[in-house]
């Protein structure tokens, strides 16, 4: 039997994206999300907890990030869960476990002033997929 590694998350990103192209020419953006949850703690007050995610998108995702995405932009992102390894200077064996995107919805209102700002008709009504089709993106 098959196992599932599926992520929602909804929030709001820490910086803006950081993106660099790999070798053949494809980008990636990886960049941190917020998300917040608030709930009533043992002695009845509210308490908001911030929980952060560190996220990578490939491809059309990535530029689709680059162009649209800045500090504080809200996301609906889909995804998984995936934990890398490597060796530090050191020798030392280090991990990381980041949400690889597959599927973003912007929401909200574009950050900041100037500059492009999201597609008129609002691609927060629609999702958009991996960015691997790039001829069937919904702008």
């Amino acid at each position: 039997m098959s196992g599932v590694n599926k992520v929602i998350l909804i929030g709001n990103l820490g910086k803006d994206p950081e993106v660099r192209s790999i070798e053949g020419g494809a980008k990636v953006a990886s960049f941190s999300l917020a998300t917040n949850e608030v709930f009533k703690g043992k002695d009845g007050n509210k308490v908001e907890q911030t929980e952060w995610h560190n996220i990578v998108v490939w491809r059309g995702l990535a530029e689709l990030a680059e162009k649209y995405l800045k500090k504080g932009s809200q996301i609906y992102l889909e995804g998984r869960i995936k934990t890398r390894s490597w060796d530090d200077k050191e020798g030392n064996k280090r991990y990381t476990t980041e949400i690889v995107g597959d599927t973003m919805t912007f929401l909200g209102k574009p950050v900041g002033s100037g500059g492009d700002s999201a597609p008129a008709h609002s691609p927060s009504e629609e999702p958009i997929g991996s960015g691997d089709d790039e001829g069937d993106l919904p702008f």
